[in-house]
C-alpha cells in the first residue's frame, strides 16, 4: 500500500475545512449545502467507529486488530490488552483483514482499490520495517480466502484471474520468486480453500452451490486428488468448517437433520456424520478449532445476540463456555498453542472492539476500547424485540429503538431500515452515527427482519426465494400495521431506508405503499432485477440467479419486471435519496442512474449522491460523513417537516 499523494491529502483536508463543500470525489445532485451549523451539530456522531479483531501474532500473545487511520481502516499490532496500537499498513484504501505467517514474521493481507472488491494479496515482512510490501497477485483479478500452510512456507487462495468468473485454487510459495501452482481449476465462483490440514499435506475445500447446498472436499496438495467429504446423495448447507483431531475429522456448521445450522463431526476415514450434543435450536454462525485439535468453539445467533458454546472434541461433550457481554460476535480465532480465542464484539453501549476469552479459565479480556468519549454524552437505548404476524400468519421479528420519551413525548416519526443480503439480518448492536436520529431528531428506528433473513432457520431463509419475492414486501405492510397501533410511533411519518438488497426493499416500499411512506433512501440498491443480473460482475451472476431467479427464462423475466421498482416509477410519489459508489461490482452504478432517471421522468423529487472512489457502500471517512449529512438534510426536509 502506497502513501496518499500530497494532493489527495490536501483535497481531503480542504473538504473538512470547508464544511459546506462537497468532497472532491463526490457528485451531488439536488442536495442542499451542508452548513457549518449542521457540521457542528453532527461532529459528536462522526467518530464513533470501533476496532476489529483480525488474528494473533505467530509466536507471542499479541493481537492483530483493525482501526481507522485517517480515511480508511488499517491493520495494527497490540503487544498487550489496551496497549498502544502499532500500525502495520497504511494508505488511502482500507485493509480489512490479515494473517501472520505461522512461526514467522510475514504478514499476509488483502486490499482492493476504490471499492472494486478485486482484492490483491500482499506480503509484508514485519522484521524489516523499511521493506516494501510484495504483491502476490496480478493487480486486476479477485483473490480471496488466502490461508497459510502450517509450516508458513505456502499460501493457498482462490482467484478468478483465468476468466473473471470461475474460481481456481492456487498454492504459492511465501518467499521469492513466489513460485505458484494451480491445484484446482474451478467451474464456478463457488470454490475456495478453507484451511490446510495440520500436517500440511491436504487442503479442505468448500464448493458453494448457493444458499441451499454446499459440498466439502479434501485435496492431496501433491497430487491434486480430491475426495468429497460430504454426502454424495443428500443436499446440505455447510456454513463453516475446519479440520479437527489431528486432521482425522472435519467439524462444520450444517443443516444436518435440523432447520438450524448446528455443529457436526465428519469422520474422514468412514464418512460418518453426526451432530454434536448440546447445541441450541438457533443458527451456528462461526466456529474455530484449537491448534491441538481438541477444543471447538461455536458462536450461535440467539434472537440476534451471540452466544458462545464449547465442546471437547476428544469426548464430544459440551464444556462450560465463557460468558460474554451481550452483543454480536465475529472473527473467532484461536491463539496458537493455547485455548484462548479472539473475536470482535459489538454491543449496544459500545462500538465493536477486540476481545478474547480463555476456554480453560473462563476469563475474558478486552483488547481495545475504541468507543469515542465525546464532550456531549450519547445515550444508547436498548432495543425492543417485537414479533409481528404477517398476512399468512408468519411471525416477523423486528428490532425497535425508541427515542427518550421525556425529551421527545408523543408519537414519534419512524425510520424503517432494511438489511442487505437478502441473506442478512438486522441485529442488536451499537448504532454509531444513527444515534443522532434517536437523540437529536427524536426519530424511532425500526429494523424488520422480513422473510428471507438469516438467523431464524433454513425454512425462513428460503421463504422469499425466486417467485416468492413479493411475500417479503407484504411483510412490510404487517410491520406498518404494527406501527399504526403503537402509542409511541407516528404512522403518518415513516421513511424507508436500506442498502444493497435493502435498497431494493426501500424502493419497493415507495412503489407498493406510497401513501404509507413520506420518503425513502436507496443506498446501492437494485432498481431492475433483469438489468442487475445482466450487469453485475460475472463471478456473482450464478449465485444471484439462484436467489432471485434466472431472467433468461421468460416467465421469470416477466415476474422480475413486475416487481422491479424502476419499471414503476410512476407509482413513486415520495421524495427519494439515492446513494451509489461508481466502482460497485455488486450493484452497478447504472442501477442508481436508471432509478434516478425514471423517477425524474415522472416529475418526482430525487437527491443523488455518487462517490467516484467507492464501491458497494462508502468506507472512506470524508465520503461517509458527507453521505450522513446529506441523509440528515433529506430526512429533516421530507420526514420531519
Amino acid at each position: 500500500m502506497g502513501r496518499p499523494s500530497l494532493l489527495s491529502v490536501l483535497t481531503c483536508l480542504l473538504a473538512v475545512a470547508l464544511p459546506g463543500a462537497v468532497p472532491p470525489n463526490i457528485v451531488a445532485e439536488g442536495v442542499p449545502a451542508v452548513t457549518p451549523a449542521l457540521t457542528t451539530e453532527l461532529t459528536p456522531y462522526l467518530n464513533l467507529g470501533g476496532a476489529g479483531f483480525r488474528g494473533w501474532h505467530a509466536t507471542r500473545r499479541e493481537a492483530l486488530v483493525t482501526t481507522r487511520v485517517g480515511e480508511a481502516s488499517h491493520l495494527h499490532l497490540m503487544a498487550t490488552p489496551l496497549a498502544k496500537r502499532v500500525a502495520l499498513t497504511g494508505g488511502v484504501e482500507p485493509v480489512k483483514s490479515g494473517r501472520m505467517q505461522p512461526g514467522g514474521t510475514l504478514l499476509l493481507y488483502a486490499a482492493d482499490r476504490g471499492g472494486d472488491e478485486n482484492y490483491q494479496l500482499h506480503l509484508k515482512d514485519l522484521a524489516d520495517p523499511q521493506a516494501k510490501p510484495a504483491r502476490l497477485t496480478d493487480g486486476k483479478s479477485r483473490n480471496l480466502s488466502a490461508c497459510w500452510s502450517p509450516d508458513g512456507r505456502r499460501i493457498a487462495y482462490a482467484t478468478n484471474r483465468r476468466n473473471g468468473k470461475d474460481n481456481d485454487i492456487v498454492v504459492v510459495e511465501a518467499r521469492p520468486p513466489y513460485a505458484e501452482r494451480v491445484v484446482h481449476a474451478g467451474t464456478s465462483s463457488g470454490w475456495s480453500p478453507v484451511e490446510w490440514s495440520p500436517d500440511g499435506a491436504r487442503l479442505l475445500l468448500r464448493q458453494s452451490l448457493g444458499q441451499t447446498e454446499t459440498r466439502l472436499w479434501t485435496m492431496d496438495v501433491a497430487t491434486t486428488t480430491k475426495s468429497q467429504v460430504t454426502s454424495r446423495t443428500d443436499r446440505h448447507y455447510y456454513a463453516a468448517a475446519a479440520f479437527a483431531e489431528g486432521g482425522k475429522t472435519v467439524v462444520a456448521l450444517a443443516d444436518f437433520g435440523a432447520d438450524f445450522l448446528t455443529p457436526v463431526r465428519i469422520d474422514l476415514s468412514t464418512g460418518e456424520t453426526r451432530r454434536l450434543d448440546g447445541a441450541p435450536e438457533w443458527d451456528g454462525e462461526e466456529l474455530a478449532v484449537s491448534e491441538d485439535g481438541t477444543r471447538l468453539v461455536v458462536a450461535f445467533n440467539v434472537e440476534g445476540f451471540s452466544e458462545l458454546r464449547c465442546w471437547d472434541l476428544a469426548t464430544g461433550r459440551p464444556l462450560p463456555a465463557p460468558r460474554l457481554k451481550a452483543g454480536v460476535l465475529s472473527g473467532l480465532q484461536f491463539r496458537p498453542g493455547s485455548h484462548e480465542v479472539g473475536f470482535s464484539l459489538n454491543s449496544e453501549d459500545s462500538a465493536s472492539d477486540a476481545w478474547s476469552a480463555d476456554l480453560d479459565s473462563g476469563l475474558t479480556t478486552r483488547w481495545t476500547d475504541r468507543t469515542t468519549k465525546p464532550k456531549v454524552a450519547i445515550p444508547s437505548p436498548t432495543p425492543e424485540v417485537v414479533r409481528v404476524p404477517s398476512f399468512d400468519g408468519l411471525s416477523i421479528p423486528a428490532l425497535v429503538y425508541h427515542p427518550d420519551a421525556k425529551k421527545f413525548p408523543g408519537r414519534r416519526p419512524v425510520l424503517m431500515i432494511f438489511h442487505g443480503g437478502p441473506e442478512g439480518q438486522s441485529r442488536p448492536g451499537y448504532r454509531g452515527s444513527f444515534h443522532f436520529y434517536l437523540n437529536e431528531l427524536g426519530v424511532a428506528l425500526v429494523y424488520p427482519n422480513v422473510r428471507g433473513s438469516t438467523g431464524y432457520g433454513r425454512r425462513y431463509l428460503a421463504l422469499d426465494d425466486g417467485l416468492k419475492r413479493e411475500d417479503a414486501i407484504k411483510d412490510v405492510a404487517a410491520v406498518l400495521d404494527w406501527v399504526a397501533k403503537s402509542d409511541r410511533l407516528d404512522a403518518s411519518r415513516v421513511a424507508a431506508y436500506g442498502g444493497s438488497y435493502g435498497g431494493f426493499m426501500s424502493l419497493a416500499c415507495l412503489v407498493n405503499y406510497p401513501e404509507r411512506f413520506r420518503c425513502g433512501v436507496d443506498n446501492v440498491g437494485i432498481a431492475n432485477f433483469a438489468t442487475f443480473l445482466r450487469d453485475t460482475s460475472d463471478y456473482r451472476r450464478g449465485a444471484r440467479r439462484l436467489e432471485y431467479g434466472d431472467e433468461r427464462k421468460p416467465e421469470v423475466k416477466a415476474f422480475l419486471d413486475r416487481i422491479s421498482p424502476a419499471n414503476h416509477a410512476d407509482r413513486i410519489r415520495d421524495p427519494l435519496l439515492i446513494v451509489q459508489g461508481r466502482n460497485d461490482p455488486r450493484v452497478p452504478y447504472t442501477e442508481a442512474e436508471r432509478m434516478r432517471d425514471a423517477v425524474k421522468a415522472q416529475g418526482g423529487t430525487v437527491w443523488y449522491v455518487l462517490a467516484k472512489d467507492e464501491g458497494h457502500g462508502f468506507v472512506k471517512k470524508t465520503n461517509a460523513d458527507y453521505q450522513f449529512a446529506a441523509t440528515i438534510l433529506f430526512l429533516r426536509t421530507h420526514l420531519l417537516d
